[in-house]
């Protein structure tokens, strides 16, 4: 709820706010109804359908961490292999990006207000 409340307080100016989100069991909560059923709620949820992964970068990225991170490796403690983590998100990521950047984005945009226009 943290985070949908903050979308919500950071676009005071807007009527609606889209959210576009996987289809994970807490997505659907009960606390997550509850929130969206408040009357001054603005958030509008767009789920993404289930079984798309091409449609969510995130589980694109998951895919490019399991090669760097934990394919064909042990890690002998969960510190070793959480700091495996950090290191690929801290250090990989910015270094290498353009290796994989087209394995984890297509040509996704963000729309605002701005270039929104609604076709008649």
């Amino acid at each position: 709820m943290q985070l949908l409340t903050k979308i919500e307080a950071r676009n005071p100016d807007k009527r609606i706010v889209h959210v576009i989100w996987d289809n994970a069991a807490y997505h659907k909560g009960p606390d997550v109804r509850a929130f969206l059923a408040r009357a001054a709620c603005r958030i509008h949820l767009i789920q993404l359908p289930p079984y798309c992964p091409h449609l969510n970068p995130i589980e694109r990225l998951w895919a490019v961490l399991h090669q760097y991170v934990t394919h064909n490796r042990y890690y002998p403690s969960q510190k070793q292999f959480a700091d495996a983590i950090l290191a690929f998100m801290r250090e990989t990521i910015p270094q290498e990006w353009t290796k994989f950047r087209d394995k984890v984005s297509d040509n996704f945009r963000v729309i605002t207000h701005e270039n929104f226009r609604v076709l008649k």
